[in-house]
């Protein structure tokens, strides 16, 4: 289970010099259990985005702990986590084709690239892009570029899945096919997962409970 405990961040204005830092987040508390979705709203700037980072160890909270399955992560570097961050951006590499795309994360964990090949094209299959394997990610469509995103940080069996505006991009009838299989995989995976959104209704479609962030605290919607 993730658990957020007491969690304080604040955010210090370029100008004027001197000004007060504003509070983001402050004693923030949440817990989510693997399968489970905790969906995130609020108007821009309110502190969501941060939030994420937090959990992934991007950014360090003022004061607070984060923990999984019991154990304190909060100055636990994020590649040692076993977390993965999504953005609305798919943040795939252009000169990758999509098997590499969706190998990389192995690879950077230190497995072959034969062997983590292999397991890309076993996860390819289950997305059902095994067909686009040696395409190049710009000539894939948004959805398809989102599936391999997905692949990509699923394939490396996070702990935690951290989803920040990935639809926003999309048309309305694509976002409502991915919230479906989203909710699908984390499921499947059994991941405990942060979804950060401006639309309800897509909060509302995935989150098993719903949130927003008012005055730095999460106020329980459902």
């Amino acid at each position: 289970m993730l658990e957020l405990h007491a969690i304080c961040k604040y955010w210090q204005p370029y100008a004027p010099k001197h000004a007060a830092p504003r509070v983001l987040l402050q004693d923030l508390a949440l817990q989510v259990r693997p399968g489970e979705t905790a969906a995130l709203l609020g108007p821009s700037g309110s502190g969501k985005s941060t939030l994420l980072k937090i959990v992934a160890g991007l950014e360090p909270p003022e004061s607070g702990r984060v923990l999984f399955a019991g154990q304190d992560i909060t100055d636990t570097p994020p590649e040692r986590r076993g977390f993965a961050l999504m953005f609305q951006d798919f943040a795939l590499f252009p000169h990758l084709n999509v098997l590499d795309n969706v190998a990389f994360g192995l690879v950077e964990q230190g497995q072959r690239k034969a062997e983590a090949r292999a397991q890309a094209v076993a996860m390819l299959e289950r997305f059902g892009l095994q067909a686009f394997a040696k395409s190049k990610v710009w000539q894939l469509s948004g959805g398809e570029q989102q599936r391999v995103a997905l692949a990509r940080a699923l394939i490396t069996q996070p702990r935690v899945l951290l989803l920040d505006e990935p639809f926003s991009a999309l048309d309305a009838e694509l976002r409502l096919q991915l919230r479906q299989e989203f909710v699908q995989r984390i499921a499947e995976f059994q991941m405990a997962t942060i979804l950060v959104t401006h639309d309800e209704t897509e909060a509302r479609a995935m989150g098993t409970r719903g949130y927003r962030l008012v005055g730095g605290a999460l106020a329980p919607q459902w």
